[in-house]
């Protein structure tokens, strides 16, 4: 996941200066990824202890996946955008 993950990631940061860019990695890396690998293992237990097991919690994963995934893309979306409107304005100015 990371062989794709990586790249995308950085492309994000092209168009921002240089300040920018140190700020919005170093916001990533130190904040969003670990928040996001403690955050999924946070709401698996939880829902391990409520439902008892794995196998009577995997619906409830799999229906919380679905709507992270969905607003995923809603964001890369976003993020697509933007980032179409700040290489339109590098290469204009």
């Amino acid at each position: 996941s990371t062989l794709c993950f990586d790249p995308c990631k950085e492309m994000a940061y092209i168009p921002l200066d240089q300040e920018s860019k140190t700020k919005g990695k170093a916001a990533v890396d130190v904040i969003g990824n670990p928040l996001g690998k403690s955050g999924g293992s946070f709401i698996q237990q939880i829902l391990i202890f409520l439902v008892g097991n794995l196998a009577m919690a995997t619906p409830y994963l799999a229906g919380i996946l679905g709507v992270l995934v969905y607003f995923w893309v809603k964001a890369a979306n976003s993020l697509a955008t933007k980032f179409d409107e700040a290489m339109i304005a590098v290469e204009e100015a």
